[in-house]
Parts: C-alpha cells; sequence; structure tokens
C-alpha cells in the first residue's frame, strides 16, 4: 500500500482525505490511502523521520506550513520564498517542499477575473498568508494590505512582499473592517477570528472576498460579504485547488478533479 496524508492540529474537520481518496478510486489505484493524523509542530520532525518508504507524499496544514521546511532536504523556489510549505513529497534524496497553495489560489482568482494592477487585503500573517501575497504578486496586483494582530508577524511577511517587489501595508487589527476596501480581500485566519469583522463589514460589490475557512461554512465574514453582493471563494475551492497539484505530485498523474469536486462538495465537514 502506498500512503499519503494530511497532517495538522487540529485536523478532525480536514476534508482532504475525501478529495485524494475519490481521486484514487476514480483512476483505479486502489493500493493506495490517505488519511488524516494529528501532528503539532513539535511532533513534526520525529514523524516525518519515522516514515518508512511506502510513504509518498503529505499535506501540510495549520500549524506546520513553517516548521516543514525545517525537515525537509530540499525546498522548491516558490516555498523558499514565501517561507511555508503546505507540501512535502518523497523523493530520492529524501522530502522536498513545495507550496501548491499559491497555485491553487492564483488560479482560482485568476479564474474570477481579478484584474493586473487590483489591490489586496490580507487578513492573518501566517503560512497560508504567505501563499497569498505571493498569489497577489503573480497577478501584478498594485499593492497588499496585511492586517494581523502580532507587528512581528506582520514584519516578517513583510520581508516576503519585498522579495517579491510587491509594496505591503502593515495593519493593526483594529483597524481591519476599514481595510476591506479593496478589491481582493483574502481571510486567512482560524475560525472565529474574522467574526467580529463581519458585524459592521462594508463591503462594494465589485469586491472578491476569498475566505479561505471552509469549516463552519458559510463564515459570518462570507454571509455579510453575500449580503452586499460580493463575489465569493471558499475554502473548499482552495482546498481542492491546492489537492489537484498535491495529486499530480504524489502519484505522477493528472487528477481526475470532476470526481474529486463532486466527492468535496458531497462531504460534511
Amino acid at each position: 500500500m502506498t500512503r499519503a496524508a494530511v497532517l495538522g492540529k487540529p485536523i478532525g474537520h480536514s476534508l482532504s482525505p475525501v478529495i485524494h481518496n475519490a481521486g484514487y478510486a476514480a483512476l483505479g489505484l486502489t493500493d493506495w490511502s490517505y488519511t488524516a493524523i494529528e501532528c503539532d509542530e513539535a511532533g513534526l520532525p520525529g514523524f516525518v523521520a519515522g516514515l518508512g518508504p511506502e510513504w509518498a507524499g503529505l499535506s501540510l496544514t495549520m500549524p506546520l506550513k513553517e516548521v516543514a521546511l525545517s525537515v525537509a532536504t530540499s525546498v522548491a523556489p516558490v516555498a523558499a520564498t514565501v517561507g511555508a510549505a503546505n507540501t512535502l513529497v518523497r523523493r530520492a534524496g529524501g522530502w522536498h517542499a513545495t507550496n501548491t497553495d499559491v497555485e491553487g489560489m492564483v488560479n482560482l482568482l485568476r479564474d474570477a477575473g481579478v484584474p493586473a494592477g487590483a489591490r489586496f487585503t490580507v487578513l492573518g500573517a501566517g503560512g497560508t498568508a504567505r501563499a497569498a501575497v505571493a498569489a497577489a504578486s503573480q497577478l501584478a496586483a498594485a499593492s497588499v494590505t496585511v492586517v494581523a494582530r502580532r507587528p512581528l508577524a506582520i514584519e516578517e511577511l513583510s520581508a516576503v512582499a519585498a522579495d517579491l517587489g510587491l509594496p505591503l501595508t502593515p495593519t493593526l487589527w483594529p483597524d481591519a473592517a476599514a481595510a476591506l476596501d479593496a478589491d481582493v480581500v483574502i481571510s486567512t485566519v482560524p475560525k472565529g477570528v474574522a467574526d467580529p469583522i463581519a458585524i459592521n463589514a462594508v463591503w462594494r460589490p465589485r469586491t472578491i472576498l476569498f475566505d479561505a475557512l471552509y469549516d463552519p461554512w458559510p463564515t459570518p465574514l462570507a454571509e455579510s460579504a453575500a449580503r452586499s453582493g460580493t463575489q465569493i471563494l471558499s475554502g473548499r475551492d482552495l482546498l481542492l485547488a491546492q489537492a489537484e497539484g498535491q495529486f499530480r505530485l504524489f502519484t505522477g498523474a493528472e487528477p481526475p478533479t470532476a470526481a474529486m469536486r463532486d466527492a468535496l462538495y458531497q462531504a460534511r465537514s
């Protein structure tokens, strides 16, 4: 049996096994399995070191995206630039770290019609926020405003934006509502953190909200945006988009997107 899994803490809500196992079934990969395993930052190095040759790859979610770089023997340029990886792939010399969140975000936002020169606001400053800043750069954004609770986290993300040549405006959490006046708002914060913003949020209909959460859904932030006619992308959209890249890396096969999408949207968190 060839194995893969998603790691994080908490992890019980993850729908990644639904997506990947549906892909295996659609392609007749009966000797492949994908599970969810709870693991924190302190436990990741030991877990990866103990994996046998049957393991093909790992998907990584919070809080492992940054520490993942330290357990890899090689790092893709995109992961090195953003300082975060959501994927570890078995290679002959060890584990290779990469980031399929960036490609997934770019594809979704491009399909949503985001024009060059758009103004971005990113809520949060963790691993997914780093991917959002990189996606904004690839979409030729004019600027990005990063809203976070910790000034140090914004400083770290400012360095990423500087490497990408993207102007970044730091904003602290009490001023988050004012930062929603952007062409694209990407929320990367954990469940419940953005809920107070939704109470008094003022949305422009032409804004695109990309809320990276999918449990629960819709979030209060997404509900407030929907009432204003704002276009919304969800965490499930991103989950599928980034999983397609991981599926290619793990199996070497093209992902059966329709089967994976159907399984995801029929599942309950």
